[in-house]
């Protein structure tokens, strides 16, 4: 299953290892048709702490790093962010092995 990937804002990076990143999103009101703003905030994992506030960056999600950070930077303002160690994605043989 394929991993979702999301591009929005840092509005905080305060946290040891961790921004807060802001994804807007734009959906049709059912009733009046007109295009809405809709927003959530993730915690997504910054291991070596480039991150700023008003970067933008585009997170992926993995598993569960602590109760509420789920996610992962993978780009930061267009640029590639090196993934720590035990976050790249199996290789495809590894994941046939498992599943036999």
């Amino acid at each position: 299953m394929p991993k979702r990937v999301l591009t929005g804002r840092v509005v905080s990076d305060k946290m040891a290892k961790t921004v807060t990143v802001l994804v807007e999103r734009r959906v049709m009101h059912p009733l009046y048709k007109k295009f809405i703003k809709r927003s959530g905030r993730y915690a997504a994992h910054d291991e070596a702490g480039l991150c700023k506030e008003g970067d933008t960056v585009r997170i992926e999600e993995c598993r569960p790093i602590s109760k509420r950070k789920s996610w992962l930077v993978i780009e930061r303002n267009g640029q590639a962010v090196d993934r720590p160690a035990g976050f790249d994605a199996p290789a495809p043989a590894v994941a046939e092995e498992a599943a036999a």
